[in-house]
């Protein structure tokens, strides 16, 4: 129970980093893969603040937050908007040279060692229960990740917001004649996905560690996630990041010299049988 446990808590940190490229990719078909940069300023962010200035770990989570969705506000008005109609090869390649200006500059001002993270107290330790040993960091990021994941369906499922946003994927021309500023529509969807990249970075920093090498790193895990949940699908991510999380933890437990294989067998398997994910749906 403990490791199943541990599982899901894994799987809810894979799922706190990778949902917003969930959103930039799947809502906005827009093939970002510099989003483990925004979640690396996420991660810096809280460091410093923490380290440096003695601001308390929660506190500093809003700031995590505000900086990659500022940072994502500018980088989308001044680039990311000039290739919505670009091809995917070019969208790749460019969110790929972000990528690696990210690290670099991650190495000039951080340098390349791993950045530590004090947790306050009422973090630390573990609350034990009848055959089970919960670390209470992990259930915070399940409740948060619970939390995250039924917030953002509801505000894209529910909200005039999501309706403008799903309008403007679909088709930008008919949804600017209905009066939609789709410009300003992709530039605070685009601010969400950074935003919630900062979020999971920050809260990750205490499990995968921060270096400036992080956007590179756990960039194919963040794909992993939105390709089995089915790109654009907020609950999909979140059951596809549980079964990987929980496959991957399990998997390292009993057949550890396996190492990560389990977690590619996986996706493997599931793309097989179901190309678009767990929950997508197949493009006309």
């Amino acid at each position: 129970m403990t490791i199943l446990f541990d599982g899901i808590a894994s799987g809810m940190l894979l799922f706190l980093i990778s949902v917003g490229l969930s959103v930039t990719l799947g809502l906005m078909n827009f093939v970002n893969l510099a989003h483990g940069a925004f979640a690396m300023i996420g991660g810096y962010t809280c460091v410093v603040l923490l380290n440096d200035y003695g601001v308390p770990f929660l506190t500093s989570l809003p700031f995590a937050v505000l900086v990659p969705a500022l940072v994502g506000i500018v980088l989308e008005r001044t680039l990311y908007r000039r290739l919505y109609a670009a091809s995917d090869l070019d969208q790749v390649l460019f969110s790929l040279g972000l990528v690696f200006m990210a690290v670099a500059g991650a190495h000039y001002f951080f340098g390349a060692q791993q950045q530590p993270l004090h947790l306050p107290d009422f973090l630390k330790g573990q609350i034990h229960l009848p055959g089970l040993d919960v670390g209470v960091y992990r259930l915070f990021l399940v409740i948060v990740g619970l939390v995250v994941a039924f917030g953002l369906q509801w505000s894209v499922v529910k909200t005039a917001f999501g309706a403008r946003l799903r309008a403007a994927v679909d088709n930008q021309r008919v949804a600017r004649g209905m009066g939609i500023d789709v410009g300003r529509v992709f530039s605070l969807t685009f601010a969400l996905g950074s935003a919630l990249a900062g979020l999971g970075g920050a809260l990750g920093v205490e499990m995968l560690g921060l270096d400036p090498e992080f956007p590179v790193k756990y960039l194919v895990y963040f794909l992993i996630v939105v390709s089995v949940g089915g790109s654009g699908n907020i609950l999909g991510s979140l059951y596809a990041a549980i079964l990987l999380g929980v496959a991957d933890v399990v998997g390292k437990y009993y057949i550890p010299q396996i190492g990560a294989f389990i977690i590619y067998a996986v996706m493997v398997a599931t793309l097989i049988f179901r190309p678009h994910g767990l929950f997508g749906r197949a493009h006309k």
